[in-house]
């Protein structure tokens, strides 16, 4: 592995990164708002699962593809988008459930973790990010070979993003916990979290990085 000094910048890096607000923590956000703090911390498992499928691109080389194949990238990069926007929509059209609480049910939380895997799989620029950061901390001439090296600093990076991901779904949780109490800011909440979705989307697929 790399000396201490440079694992030392690379958690530096990491936490930076996996703090600074960006979609995924706008991702988990909306699913809390829209359905609650369970539904929000499935939505984080389901990112976490899904990130190690680009952890174990990059250790492997999977990942060198899309910079390669621009084609292939646009294409997984749009697929990512109108899912999202797809969830967002189906957010704002859910209705409550057949008792008439403000509670999402098991069934939507259930979904919300299979939703956040498939977003993180479709989001190409994870796996760019990956690719981009992991070598720079990666010694070739180490004890261990270089694809386990890869795997141990894209968990630890995973785990940071989690850990910002779940301090999100506590604060989004807290802030609408008012609002779910009735049926008008349950909707409210559906609404929030869908726009949020929908937006996302839009600017995951006109964004041209």
């Amino acid at each position: 592995m790399a000396t201490w000094e440079t694992l030392l910048a690379f958690a530096t890096v990491t936490i930076l990164v996996a703090y600074f607000p960006g979609p995924a923590l706008l991702y988990t956000a909306a699913q809390t708002i829209s359905h609650g703090r369970k539904a929000g911390l499935m939505a984080m498992l389901g990112i976490h699962l899904g990130c190690y499928v680009h952890v174990l691109a990059a250790a492997f080389g999977l990942s060198a593809v899309f910079k390669h194949v621009p084609e292939l990238y646009m294409a997984v990069k749009i697929a990512g988008a109108l899912y999202l926007i797809w969830i967002g929509i189906g957010m704002i059209r859910s209705r409550l459930s057949a008792v008439d609480q403000p509670v999402a049910p098991p069934k939507t939380v259930k979904r919300a973790l299979m939703d956040s895997f498939i977003v993180e799989v479709l989001n190409p620029k994870v796996a760019l990010f990956f690719i981009a950061l992991l070598p720079q901390f990666v010694d070739p001439a180490g004890s261990l070979p270089v694809w386990v090296q890869f795997l141990i600093l894209g968990t630890l990076v995973n785990f940071a993003f989690s850990s910002a991901d779940l301090v999100t779904v506590f604060g989004a949780s807290f802030v609408v916990g008012a609002m779910k109490k009735t049926k008008a800011g349950f909707a409210l909440g559906r609404w929030i979290g869908g726009s949020m979705m929908i937006a996302l989307g839009l600017k995951l697929a006109t964004d041209r990085g």
